[in-house]
């Protein structure tokens, strides 16, 4: 009988669903690193919520874990790529608590428009400061939705059932999909010049950190509101409390924070700001909900072998697995490769496989596309509910098969149509299944993909590698591989540059501002 253990704190039906099932069960919560360390290895599977943290350590302590599950969506307290690397599924519950979270929003914008819980204080403590608390309305105002995916969404409709004026920024969103939520499809600088009130639902990464800044906060209309309901770090604290300082920014209603637990924040006790402890997903429903799938989808898995809502894998068949296993890290490559180069409406995502990867069973190729090509802005989307995402998104996706061998045995190619370009990019299979990129753009060029790397559309002139390789060397960044490519006419060049480690906005600015360079894109894989 398979065993797991719960280590936070979640709904008592999570342990009732795994023993209906047959699942033996044990719940421990409260537990150091260093007691899950040393008594992991009895599990085959982990249930959490965010207290516990999956570090590395204790997945190699986990001799005989199988799957985690994760009561919720967000799953930046367990180290996927580690858990991969064990053979580990990571599985969540992506929509578990959508309106959940999206409510809180809302709840948060009203208090922040009538400053409820400042007039709570003060009625409690006998002041009766009727003309001190003069609030807004929301009728009429407009409200700019940054990241308009499940949770977005949902806050998007609530607030047109309010009568305000919705416009929307999100890299995935098409014009026709925005018509269809009667909402405005715009780009950043024109959500943050034209709200009233902003409210942010996008994961933390390295696109979408600290993405409301000095420079933002400046643009936008004085008195502007702001709500954070998703992910700590999306907003520079220190810039806010500046903003709100000298009245740029009319008031703050945050829920998350860049370190949590937060028990010290420069924005606690500013009289404009509005703080609860992370509460997003925390209503009794939510919770019951999110712990009976988690039960559910970890039983299946253990029971049958059935895998849902998986952040690192996809359904394949035993037989179908030695094959897949290299094209799946392709796959995974070239899509989230295609996602950061990506920064407008998407329409159309076209996936062609040639050779012997038109053999294949390509379902799950295409899932994992998908996944890594929406899981660059989105962190609710994985291999099982990818295409839903895509469709809720208006983006079209189709396969094209052609066994013919043209200029290599097997290659996958991923084409994203735009409103305003079309992008593509090539990989294959090496020698013993080793992936690599071999055209970008329509441009060959043949690399390996690493941790932290530069893409660079360039001019085809001279000194580009000089400038580059300055610029870095001064400042102690290694580079360890440097890849270019154009066309024959020279019309087109790139390059591919691998770095050892992160590249910080200060050298990345200096390097874009090469004259060789037209654009220039960090990438992490």
């Amino acid at each position: 009988m398979p065993k797991v253990l719960i280590s936070d704190k979640m709904d008592a039906l999570a342990r009732e669903t795994f023993e209906k099932r047959g699942v033996e069960v044990d719940v421990k919560t409260g537990l150091s690193p260093e007691e899950l360390i040393n008594i992991i290895g009895d599990y085959d599977g982990l249930a959490v919520r965010s207290s516990t943290t999956v570090t590395p350590e204790i997945l190699d302590a986990a001799k005989n874990m199988k799957v985690i599950g994760r009561a919720g969506i967000g799953v930046d307290n367990i180290d996927v790529k580690a858990a991969t690397g064990k053979g580990v599924i990571v599985m969540n519950t992506p929509f578990g608590n959508s309106i959940t979270t999206a409510e809180h929003a809302i709840a948060m914008m009203f208090s922040l428009a009538r400053e409820i819980p400042q007039a709570n204080a003060s009625t409690h403590a006998g002041k009766w400061e009727k003309s001190k608390f003069m609030g807004v309305e929301l009728y009429g105002k407009t409200l700019g939705v940054i990241g308009c995916g499940n949770i977005g969404s949902i806050v998007a409709n609530r607030a047109l059932g309010l009568k305000m004026n919705v416009i929307a920024f999100d890299p995935f969103l098409t014009e026709e999909r925005a018509k269809q939520m009667n909402v405005k499809k715009v780009e950043l600088d024109e959500l943050i010049a034209k709200a009233d009130f902003i409210t942010l639902h996008v994961p933390k990464t390295d696109k979408t950190a600290g993405m409301l800044g000095k420079s933002q906060f400046e643009k936008m209309k004085d008195g502007v509101r702001i709500i954070n309901c998703a992910r700590g770090g999306l907003i520079d604290e220190a810039a806010l409390k500046d903003a709100l300082d000298n009245g740029k920014v009319a008031g703050a209603a945050l829920d998350v924070f860049e370190v949590e637990p937060a028990k010290d924040n420069i924005l606690f006790g500013h009289e404009k700001v509005i703080c609860t402890p992370h509460l997003g997903a925390s209503t009794s429903e939510a919770q019951v909900n999110v712990a009976i799938q988690v039960a559910e989808q970890m039983s299946d898995y253990l029971l049958t072998g059935a895998i849902s809502n998986a952040l690192n894998t996809a359904s394949v068949t035993a037989e179908e697995a030695p094959k897949l296993k290299p094209y799946m890290t392709l796959a995974a490559q070239l899509g989230s490769f295609s996602g950061q180069i990506t920064s407008s409406g998407i329409s159309k995502v076209e996936i062609e496989y040639l050779g012997r990867a038109a053999t294949l069973n390509t379902k799950p190729l295409t899932s994992i596309v998908m996944a890594s090509f929406l899981g660059v802005m989105s962190d609710s989307v994985n291999m099982v509910n990818a295409m839903e995402v895509a469709k809720d998104k208006g983006i079209t996706v189709s396969e094209i098969r052609t066994e013919e061998v043209q200029d290599f045995p097997t290659a996958i190619k991923v084409t994203i149509h735009s409103e305003k370009r079309d992008r593509s990019v090539t990989g294959t299979l090496f020698g013993s299944g080793q992936a690599r990129i071999v055209e970008i753009e329509d441009v060959p060029v043949e690399a390996a993909l690493s941790e932290h790397m530069l893409f660079i559309r360039n001019l085809d002139k001279p000194g580009l590698i000089g400038g580059v390789g300055t610029i870095l060397g001064q400042a102690g960044y290694n580079i360890s591989d440097f890849r270019l490519g154009r066309t024959p006419d020279g019309e087109h060049a790139l390059a591919l540059v691998s770095l050892d480690k992160p590249l910080p906005d200060e050298l990345f600015e200096k390097v874009s501002n090469l004259e060789q360079i037209d654009t220039a894109t960090r990438l992490v894989f």
